[in-house]
């Protein structure tokens, strides 16, 4: 068994956190890394993350016909984009289509939106439709860890308008089963926080899924090293514990 001590701190830290309108973004250190030029600009991405898009592209042939359009975001610029956005659009646009600075995913390197290949692409909303290339993307996105963030059945739940461009690198398995439950992050975090660590673990194929409460500043995990885990914050309130199990253990929940 593996001792493993967590901070408090450690809740803002993962691929796993929930950044919204509520919950801003805390951690400030990216490992980022070049995923390629969009007007001028270079875009930036979290290194795994960028891994895993480029393999995913490498499989469809994706490159040859989408563009990164934006990735990661300082604050700084997220500010700007705020502020020319309110200035070009109003307000009601803005609140609909650009995170709020300091509360936007791409402040954390895990967002990407991604434009179809063409003559004119727009910045805020670039067009990303539900067919051809664009849809093979989305249909083997979950299997690479990418979720479509903002979907057009989920705004009550992300406060965020449809953004059919928008991903979400959440890691696998957690993307398969957000697809297969049709949940938003919100609501995946949610959901796994009724599987407590040490009791009830959710089971999917070869992993078992369960949240430990953060326990004030150091939360103490006891896990089995014989096989892999990962752990995530979720931003909030505590931990996302991620473990293979032997397959065929468990049946799939």
């Amino acid at each position: 068994m593996s001792r493993v001590l967590l901070k408090k701190a450690d809740i803002h830290k993962g691929y796993l956190i929930l950044v919204n309108r509520e919950y801003g973004y805390q951690e400030q250190y990216q490992e980022l890394s070049h995923v390629g030029m969009w007007n001028g600009a270079e875009i930036l991405y979290e290194r795994r993350a960028n891994r895993a898009l480029d393999d995913l592209m490498k499989e469809i042939g994706g490159w040859e016909h989408i563009v990164p359009v934006s990735a990661w975001r300082s604050m700084a610029e997220q500010q700007a984009i705020w502020d020319q956005s309110m200035a070009e659009s109003g307000q009601e646009f803005t609140q609909r289509y650009v995170a709020v600075p300091g509360h936007s995913e791409h402040q954390t390197g895990l967002a990407m939106d991604l434009g179809l290949r063409q003559e004119e692409i727009d910045f805020i909303r670039p067009y990303f439709p539900y067919e051809g290339i664009c849809q093979t993307f989305r249909e083997r996105a979950a299997a690479y860890g990418f979720v479509e963030r903002y979907q057009a059945d989920k705004q009550s739940v992300t406060q965020i308008g449809h953004e059919p461009w928008h991903f979400r690198y959440v890691g696998t398995p957690h993307a398969q089963i957000m697809v297969q439950k049709n949940l938003a992050l919100e609501e995946y975090i949610a959901y796994i926080k009724d599987h407590r660590y040490g009791t009830d673990p959710y089971v999917f194929r070869e992993y078992q899924i369960s949240f430990a409460e953060a326990a004030g500043d150091m939360t103490v995990l006891e896990l089995d090293d014989a096989h892999p885990y990962s752990i995530s914050g979720n931003n909030c309130d505590g931990f996302i514990v991620t473990q293979r199990i032997e397959k065929g253990d468990h049946d799939e929940g």
